[in-house]
Formats: C-alpha cells, sequence, structure tokens
C-alpha cells in the first residue's frame, strides 16, 4: 500500500564464500555523536542475486568493483559499471540486482547519524544520480579499511569509521558537484540576479524586478535561482542582509533600530525574529558576545 510504513525486504544471497557480511551493533555514543555502521560488507555475486526494500531506516553507499549490476530507485533504472557508485535512502523503495549470465562484485556500507538525512538532500538535490567515483581506490581502500577496523575492534573503531563514513559521503558531494555542468554553467542572468541583491540588498526588491532586469517569469526566476544557488531568492536577500547587520553590529554603535533601516527593513521586530532564527540569539546579545570575545587590542585599535 501506498502509505504503508512497514519494513519490507525480501531478496536472493546469491553470492560466494568469498563474500564478507558484518551486522554490526553501534553504542550508544556512536548513536548520539556519529555517523554508524549498521551494516558492511564485500560482495561476489551472480544471477539471480538481488536485494528489495522499503522503509528501512538506513543509508547506503555501494561501490561496484567489478562487473556489472543494476538498479531500481524511485522508479528509475540504473546500471553499474565498475568505479560506479550509489547513495540512496533505504526508506524508499529499492531493488538492485545482478543481470542474467553476470557476475556483480562490490564493496558497501548501510550506516545512519543525525546528519545522514541532510547530507543525502544535499546530494540529490538536483536529482538523484549514479557517481563515477575519480578515484576508485580511494572508495575501495576506506569501505576495506572499515571492515578491518571492525574485525579487530577497539575503543576507537566507532570513531575512526564515522570520520571514514564521512569522507565518503564528502567525496560525494564533490564528485557530484564536479561531475555537474550545473556548477560551472550558471546562466548570466542567474548571475546578474545574485549582482544585483549584492549591490542594492538595502533596497526593497521585489521579484518584478527581477523579471524587468532578466525578461523571465518570476516562476522561472525563483525555480532557476534556487537549482543554481541552493537557496531561495527571498533567503538570498535575507542573508545578505543579516550579513551586514553583523557587520554593523560589529563595527559600529549604530541601534537596533538604526541597522533595520540600513539594512533595507522598516520593522524592527521583523528584523530581530529574522536574525533570532538564523543566529540563535537576539542582535544585542549577538553584539554583546562579540564584543565580550574581543581583546583589549583590538578594541583600541577598532576605536581609532
Amino acid at each position: 500500500m501506498k502509505n504503508d510504513t512497514r519494513l519490507f525486504e525480501r531478496g536472493i544471497h546469491n553470492w560466494s564464500e568469498n563474500s564478507i557480511r558484518m551486522i554490526l551493533t553501534p553504542g550508544q555514543t556512536a548513536k548520539n555523536l556519529f555517523f554508524y555502521i549498521q551494516e558492511i560488507g564485500f560482495f561476489e555475486t551472480s544471477f539471480p542475486y538481488f536485494s528489495e526494500r522499503r522503509n528501512l531506516d538506513s543509508f547506503l553507499i555501494l561501490c561496484t568493483v567489478s562487473g556489472r549490476g543494476y538498479l531500481k530507485y524511485e522508479g528509475q533504472d540504473y546500471t553499474l559499471s565498475e568505479g560506479e557508485c550509489f547513495f540512496i535512502h533505504c526508506e524508499k523503495h529499492h531493488i538492485y540486482y545482478t543481470g542474467q549470465d553476470e557476475d556483480w562484485n562490490f564493496l558497501w556500507v548501510h550506516f545512519n547519524g543525525s546528519s545522514s538525512l541532510g547530507y543525502y538532500r544535499e546530494f540529490s538535490r538536483n536529482g538523484f544520480r549514479i557517481v563515477r567515483c575519480r578515484d576508485p581506490f580511494f572508495w575501495e581502500r576506506t569501505i576495506w579499511r572499515m571492515i578491518a577496523l571492525h574485525q579487530r575492534k577497539d575503543l576507537t573503531t566507532e570513531a575512526v569509521c564515522s570520520g571514514r563514513i564521512t569522507a565518503l559521503l564528502t567525496e560525494l558531494l564533490i564528485e557530484t558537484a564536479t561531475n555537474s555542468a550545473d556548477t560551472f554553467s550558471i546562466p548570466d542572468y542567474i548571475r546578474a540576479v545574485v549582482k544585483d541583491i549584492d549591490k542594492n540588498f538595502r533596497q526593497e526588491l521585489t521579484l518584478s524586478r527581477f523579471e524587468e532586469l532578466c525578461h523571465r517569469s518570476r516562476y522561472h526566476i525563483s525555480r532557476e535561482f534556487k537549482k543554481y544557488m541552493g537557496i531561495t531568492v527571498h533567503e538570498y536577500i535575507t542573508t545578505a542582509r543579516i550579513s551586514h547587520a553583523k557587520n554593523l553590529l560589529k563595527y559600529s554603535d549604530l541601534t537596533v533600530g538604526e541597522i533595520t533601516f540600513a539594512v533595507g527593513l522598516s520593522n524592527v521586530t521583523h528584523f530581530i525574529n529574522l536574525f533570532r532564527a538564523r543566529e540563535g540569539v537576539t542582535p544585542l546579545v549577538w553584539r554583546k558576545a562579540w564584543k565580550e570575545q574581543t581583546s583589549p587590542e583590538r578594541e583600541r585599535i577598532l576605536s581609532k
């Protein structure tokens, strides 16, 4: 059923005796602080190997070492060749399998942790994709190292493996960015909007203004700005204003009311709420904390 949240898992485990599968139970400290491994291993598979799941509270990184495999995910079909990997959220329905008359050898790690979903959302922000590894040896070495660490586990294993998972996730984001034409081909009209905001954020800025600037509809501008910049036009304007406000809080004696108008806003309460939502404290508390951290010598230089 569409809204069924029960765990579904099935498969045919047609892998060789050389394969390794480790099912792990992380400690409470690892669950609270780290990325933690749930399962990890190396499989040498042949047809009819497959694994199908949904509603599993886990994330999976899988790297093809040799042969070829196949993935069905979010309604799309993907082929996985040597040196390619994927990163999926296992709550979503997925199947990966070995084709008929084919072999597929791969390393994999099921993991979780408080920021796992954030990494996944950033990775898939412009759509899910299979990643071609720039350095397959890095991927293989890193996962094999985590397997070896757990084979002779000690007090540092979970912390070290958390760092290794972070390295894999960072590499995924880098490779996704460098393999995406979007990273290097931000349209000129989006750059023009960014430049206009950076220069004129003290003014009232509307989507109508950007329509005239770019000769495109506000809906198109809104969609494409979020695609290329990662945040909405409104949030970019707000960020520019908050950044300038922090500069004024640091280096001027302007009141919060004066700073409100200096950054292009007309309501002091609204400004305070915006600032607190992004910095966790009010502007005055932020100013006080910064000044308390400033050395007397620095204060003397700034006062000149």
